[in-house]
């Protein structure tokens, strides 16, 4: 979809604040309310805008302890990749997960409360879903930037 200036504005706006209303942000792009209220409806409808959400304190929270890790699969077939997907997605611990190329076949980003819960997630959950051959844990030390935006 094609999208102007006004549009990409509308869209890093939002990102940054999705609880704004319609006058602030028509305000912010120079548009009468109506108007951007429609375009906001439009970037909604496209998919462009896919939802909104709260962004939790993960260290208020006490879950401020994040891993990555790889995961390689015994086989490399269609059949093993989807059972492995179908079983992460259940879990609420991996915050991310993405298929990659490389000498591993998934990276995970799994959050949790310390050390000692991940290594009974590692062990009880993680290397119990289908076809988990091996893993590698990256431990975080320190977070310099961990952003959900997207530079449009």
């Amino acid at each position: 979809m094609d999208i102007d200036v006004i549009d990409r504005k509308i869209l890093n706006l939002i990102q940054r604040d999705g609880r704004q209303s319609h006058r602030a942000l028509a305000e912010q792009v120079a548009l009468s309310v109506s108007a951007c209220a429609e375009r906001v409806k439009k970037l909604e409808k496209t998919g462009l805008i896919a939802g909104y959400r709260a962004l939790l304190n993960a260290k208020a929270l006490g879950l401020d302890h994040v891993v990555f890790v790889e995961v390689t699969l015994n086989h490399s077939d269609q059949t093993v990749f989807q059972a492995f997907a179908k079983a992460v997605r259940e879990l609420p611990e991996v915050q991310s997960c993405f298929m990659v190329a490389g000498g591993f076949d998934y990276l995970l980003k799994v959050r949790g409360r310390d050390i000692h819960e991940y290594r009974r997630f590692l062990g009880e959950v993680l290397t119990q879903l289908p076809d988990v051959r091996s893993t590698h844990t990256y431990v975080v030390m320190e977070t310099l930037k961990d952003e959900s935006t997207l530079a449009i």
